[in-house]
C-alpha cells in the first residue's frame, strides 16, 4: 500500500493545537487540516513517516458541520487542490463564534495537560476593530449573527517572492508562492499596496500600516542583512510609542490597547510605588508604560533587540525607566543575590519563557506576575512550573486577536 497516495474516510473528533483537526484510523491519530469536529471527510494521507500519527489533506467534505461557512479567503477553500490552498487562515471556513469555542477547547486541553488540574480556561473574547463596531474601515460585513466578519484586521503582512518574480503568500505547510486575487485579512490599504508591487527581488516583502494609515513597503531580498527602517508612531491609551517599521508591534489594530488594558486590570492595586518592577521581553515598552500608569516609579524593561530598547528609552521618558538590551535569561541570572521585584510582566515569544526564566522570576520573590502569551501550550507549560513553585493562577483571560487563524492571546495573573 502506498500511504502517500491512499485515501480514507475520516470522522473528525477534535481540534489540535496549531490549527489542524483530529481523526483516528485503526487506532492511529491522523491530523487533518480544513475540517471541523463532527464532520466526515475524504482525505489523502500526506505523511505516514511516523508510527504514532499520520498527516492527511482534506479532499472533500462528505458530511458538513453546521458551523462550516464559505471560506473567507477563496484561495484557501477546500474546493481547491490541497497544494494550492494558501496558509494563514486555517480556521477561515468556520463560523467566528465557533472558532472561539474551538480555541477555548485548545486552551483548556493545554492547561489540563501541562499546567495541572483545576485551571478553567476562560471564554475567548471577541475584539472589535478600531471604532468598536468591527467595521472601522467600512468594508466589514456581518456574518449573519450580528458579529463583524473577522476580516480586514491585519496591519502587518509578509508576502514572498519566488525566483520567477511571483509575489504572494505561501501555500499552507509549504514554501511555494501562490498567486492570489485577494488578501481578505489585510487592511484595505495593505491589500492595495500588495497588488501594486512590481519587480521585487526573490525573498520577502513586508507591508506595514501604522496608526497614520500610510502603508510602508519593506523589501527583504534573500541574503540581504536587515537594516534600519523608518521609525513610525503607534498610539495606545493616548500615549505615543515610537517603533521601527520593521520591528515588532501587535498586528490587530486593537491588540496593543486590549492587552494594555488587560495587564493594567490584572495589576490594579498590586503595584508598590517603592518597589522595582520588571517588564521582560519588553519590546518598545508597552507594558512598562502600563506599570507606570499603575503607579510604578522604578521600572526596568528588558529586550534583546537594541533598536527596540532605544525606542523604549524614549517612549518611557515620562516614567524615567531603565531600558536594558539583553537576553532575558542572562539578565535575570546576572542580577545580584537578594534582588527583589514588585511586579513582573513578561511577554515571551511563541516558545514561552521556559523553566529557567520562570525559576529566576520566582527567585525575585515578586508580589505578582502577569504573563502575556501568544501560544497556549507554552503558556500552560510555564504556568505549570509556576504552580510547582507555589504560585496560583488568580485570573486568566483570552482574546481573539487573530480571527480566522488558530492563534489567540492570553493574559494570566499569578500570585502566591
Amino acid at each position: 500500500m502506498t500511504f502517500a497516495a491512499s485515501e480514507l474516510e475520516l470522522d473528525i473528533t477534535g481540534i489540535a493545537h496549531g490549527g489542524t483537526f483530529i481523526a483516528r484510523h485503526e487506532g492511529r491519530v491522523v491530523f487533518v487540516p480544513d475540517a471541523i469536529p463532527g464532520e466526515l471527510v475524504r482525505a489523502r494521507i500526506s505523511d505516514a513517516s511516523k508510527s504514532s500519527f499520520w498527516r492527511a489533506e482534506t479532499l472533500e467534505v462528505l458530511d458538513a458541520s453546521p458551523h462550516r461557512r464559505d471560506h473567507v479567503w477563496a484561495e484557501a477553500d477546500v474546493s481547491r487542490a490541497p497544494e494550492d490552498r494558501v496558509g494563514g487562515a486555517d480556521l477561515g471556513h468556520i463560523a467566528l463564534d465557533h472558532q472561539r469555542v474551538l480555541k477555548h477547547q485548545v486552551l483548556q486541553e493545554a492547561l489540563d495537560k501541562f499546567a495541572g488540574a483545576g485551571i478553567g480556561a476562560p471564554a475567548v473574547e471577541a475584539v472589535d476593530r478600531a471604532d468598536g463596531t468591527g467595521q472601522a474601515d467600512g468594508t466589514g460585513q456581518a456574518d449573519g449573527t450580528g458579529q463583524a466578519d473577522g476580516t480586514r484586521w491585519r496591519t502587518r503582512v509578509s508576502l514572498h517572492v519566488d525566483d520567477a518574480g511571483r509575489v504572494g503568500p505561501f501555500a499552507a505547510r509549504s514554501h511555494r508562492v501562490i498567486d492570489v486575487s485577494s488578501l481578505p485579512l489585510a487592511r484595505p490599504a495593505i491589500e492595495e499596496a500588495a497588488f501594486a508591487l512590481r519587480s521585487q527581488k526573490p525573498g520577502r516583502v513586508d507591508l506595514v500600516e501604522p496608526g497614520d494609515g500610510r502603508v510602508r513597503v519593506l523589501p527583504r531580498p534573500e541574503g540581504a542583512r536587515r537594516g534600519k527602517s523608518e521609525t513610525i508612531v503607534e498610539t495606545v491609551g493616548g500615549r505615543r510609542f515610537r517603533v521601527e517599521a520593521g520591528g515588532f508591534w501587535q498586528v490587530h489594530p486593537r491588540a496593543a490597547e486590549t492587552l494594555h488594558e488587560a495587564v493594567g486590570e490584572a495589576l490594579d492595586g498590586r503595584v508598590d510605588a517603592n518597589a522595582t518592577h520588571f517588564d521582560l521581553y519588553g519590546g518598545v515598552g508597552l507594558f512598562a508604560a502600563t506599570l507606570g500608569e499603575q503607579g510604578a516609579t522604578d521600572i526596568v524593561t528588558v529586550e534583546s533587540d537594541r533598536r527596540a530598547t532605544e525606542h523604549a528609552l524614549e517612549n518611557l521618558a515620562a516614567f524615567d525607566a531603565q531600558a536594558v538590551t539583553a537576553r532575558v535569561d542572562r539578565f535575570l541570572t546576572a542580577l545580584p543575590d537578594g534582588t527583589r521585584a514588585g511586579a513582573v510582566v513578561l511577554d515571551p515569544p511563541r516558545a514561552g519563557a521556559g523553566r529557567g526564566v520562570v525559576e529566576s522570576i520566582h527567585g525575585l520573590d515578586p508580589d505578582a506576575v502577569v504573563y502575556v502569551a501568544c501560544d497556549p501550550v507554552a503558556l500552560a507549560r510555564d504556568l505549570g512550573t509556576f504552580r510547582e513553585l507555589g504560585w496560583d493562577v488568580t485570573s486568566l483571560r483570552a482574546f481573539d486577536l487573530f480571527p480566522h487563524s488558530h492563534h489567540f492571546e492570553a493574559v494570566a495573573l499569578l500570585t502566591r
